[in-house]
């Protein structure tokens, strides 16, 4: 019986150490490399055709092959995705919840979503302050991650809602990135407003698109960036 005793201990020993280590396991199987928030501009000042653009050029980035591979290529070799649609202070809406991203098919699958996305969202003004905020509660809610980005993309200022600068603080003081695409077609100095008020947080930066025809182009040069990570142009 002595003998039994401790044979017993240790049997549920070693059955306890085999679950906490598959729980381990399991808990950096779900981290992600990245995780990212596409906020897409969809205010008055994006017309039907323009909207359009936005969305297939999203799409389409994420179709290339060095964004898989940048993917593939990070630590864990996946990320998480989820995109909102967004215009004025009330006007936000979530149209891709999280997705991890770990294979080509991943990938693809969500490209392909993203390019034949309708818009969901009112128009309305442009209420980037408020993005951000709703972005940042989105962020909440991801899988695992040392990196949190937003990814904001606009070709207005900000003109309802919350003065955006004491909105970008608030949110980058969360240890968020908050990265921009600035489409210059309105307002042809509108990254040096973005760099100023908007983006913030390790390795913030911005990328201008002259119009919404360049804008397939830039969204793929920041995707790229944003999947490689800070320091990286």
């Amino acid at each position: 019986m002595s003998e039994i005793r401790p044979r017993l201990a240790f049997i549920v020993l070693a059955a306890l150490l085999s679950v906490l280590l598959r729980n381990d396991v399991g808990a950096q199987g779900r981290q992600v490399d990245l995780a990212l928030v596409l906020a897409i501009d969809c205010s008055f000042s994006v017309d039907a055709n323009e909207f359009r653009l936005q969305m297939e050029g999203i799409g389409k980035a994420f179709l290339e092959p060095d964004v898989k591979t940048a993917i593939k290529n990070g630590p864990n070799g996946q990320i998480a995705v989820a995109a909102i649609q967004w215009s004025d202070e009330n006007n936000q809406m979530v149209i891709v919840p999280w997705r991890i991203l770990a294979s080509d098919k991943d990938v693809d699958d969500l490209g392909t979503l993203l390019a034949r996305m309708p818009r969901r969202l009112a128009e309305g003004g442009t209420s980037i302050s408020m993005a951000i905020q709703y972005s940042a509660r989105l962020l909440s809610e991801a899988p695992a991650t040392g990196r949190r980005v937003i990814d904001i993309s606009s070709d207005g200022r900000n003109n309802i809602g919350p003065p955006v600068n004491t909105m970008r603080d608030r949110i980058v003081a969360q240890g968020i990135t908050i990265n921009a695409l600035t489409i210059l077609n309105e307002w042809p100095t509108l990254d040096t407003y973005f760099e100023r008020y908007v983006i913030g947080g390790q390795g913030a930066f911005v990328i201008p698109a002259n119009d919404y025809v360049a804008y397939s182009k830039a969204i793929y040069r920041k995707l790229l960036r944003e999947i490689t990570g800070p320091g990286i142009s």
